[in-house]
This record gives structure tokens, C-alpha cells and sequence, in this order.
């Protein structure tokens, strides 16, 4: 009895001592955690501040010359363009002027009297007198009769049959159109020749016996 209580005793010595150093090892990887944890980031050199600061003054500058140039940008198109608006107003004046001029023309109990004659050139001079001042402010007509469609300035509204012209000739101006500086103010609303039914088989059968 007395060699089992003394072996027990043993075992339970050993057993603390074990959780003893268990404890300990436990509390030393803790402790190393916390070390780990508490490590502060390691501080930069002189020379990396210093290039942080030199990237930072860079991307500042870029953008400051990107903001200057929009702003440069943005000034000149407010300067040249600014009266946009105003300029594409201003042409009912010279539309409403077409139009008086076209009534009065075809006003039969007015034809061939000297009062018409004298009127329509009075209108032939305000005409004038306005061309004259878009000009001068950078507005300028189209020029459409005669000329090749071109979509970037004028706008077919109809087609005339017109043998003696190429297919696609302006031949009637019904509104003229605009441009300020190098933009489109408005087309040029305008009938286009094309050639008749039988021209188109003429055209036919001499390109199939060639």
C-alpha cells in the first residue's frame, strides 16, 4: 500500500511538473505573439522620403498643367463659339427676308410694277448688309448650287429628274446654310438632280456592251 500511495505520489509530481512547463511554453509563445504584435513598422529613410515627396510634387504639377489646359481650352471654345446660339437665331432674319421677298414676287396684282421693283431691291440691299455682317463675325454661307452633295454641309430634301447633270448635283437651294469658323452652323436644305428612268437604261445597256 505504502509503494502504490508513494508511486502515486510520484505521478502526480511529474504531472505538475509537466503542466508546468506546458504553462510556461504557452506563456512564452503568448508573449511572443504579443511581441510580434506589438512590432512598430519600420520607419523610412531620408532618401525614401524624399522620393515619395518628389512623385507626389510630380502627380501635383501634372494635374495642375491638365487642369490648365482645360481651362485654356474651355476659355478659347467659349470665345469663339460663345455667340453659337445667338448666330443661329440671328439667320430667321435673313430666312424671314427670303420669304417676304418670295411673297411679294409672286403676288400677281404687284408683278411688273415699279413699286415691287423698287421693294425687292431694297431687300436686295438689307440682304446684302447682313451677309456682310455674319462675314465679318466668322458666319459664313454655303455655297450649294452647282456643287456635289456633301452630307457634312447640306441636306437633300428632294430629288429633281435633270438629265444635263450628274446624279446627285445640287440643283435648287431651298434654305441656305451656315457655318461659324470651322463648325456647321446649319445645312444647306437642297433638292438634288437624278437622272430619268430611260437615261438610267441608256446608261445600262452601254455599260453591259462595253
Amino acid at each position: 500500500m505504502e509503494k502504490e500511495q508513494n508511486q502515486n505520489s510520484d505521478n502526480n509530481v511529474s504531472n505538475k511538473e509537466e503542466d508546468v512547463e506546458v504553462n510556461q511554453k504557452i506563456g512564452s509563445t503568448d508573449s511572443e505573439k504579443i511581441e510580434v504584435k506589438n512590432e512598430e513598422p519600420k520607419e523610412k529613410s531620408p532618401e525614401e522620403k524624399i522620393l515619395e515627396l518628389e512623385d507626389k510634387l510630380a502627380r501635383t504639377f501634372a494635374e495642375m498643367e491638365n487642369q490648365r489646359r482645360r481651362f485654356e481650352k474651355e476659355k478659347d471654345e467659349a470665345f469663339e463659339y460663345g455667340g453659337f446660339a445667338f448666330a443661329k437665331e440671328a439667320l430667321n432674319l435673313i430666312d424671314n427676308l427670303e420669304r417676304s421677298k418670295q411673297a411679294l414676287e409672286s403676288d400677281k396684282t404687284l408683278k411688273n410694277s415699279e413699286i415691287l421693283k423698287k421693294t425687292l431691291e431694297h431687300f436686295d440691299i438689307i440682304y446684302k448688309d447682313l451677309i456682310s455682317i455674319f462675314t465679318k463675325n466668322n458666319i459664313k454661307p454655303i455655297e450649294s448650287l452647282n456643287k456635289k452633295l456633301d452630307p457634312n454641309f447640306h441636306q437633300a430634301m428632294i430629288e429633281i429628274e435633270d438629265n444635263n447633270k450628274d446624279a446627285g448635283t445640287i440643283v435648287q437651294e431651298i434654305q441656305k446654310g451656315f457655318t461659324i469658323k470651322d463648325r456647321l452652323l446649319r445645312p444647306s436644305l437642297v433638292g438634288v438632280s437624278k437622272k430619268t428612268l430611260t437615261e438610267d437604261k441608256k446608261g445600262e445597256e452601254n455599260k453591259d456592251n462595253s
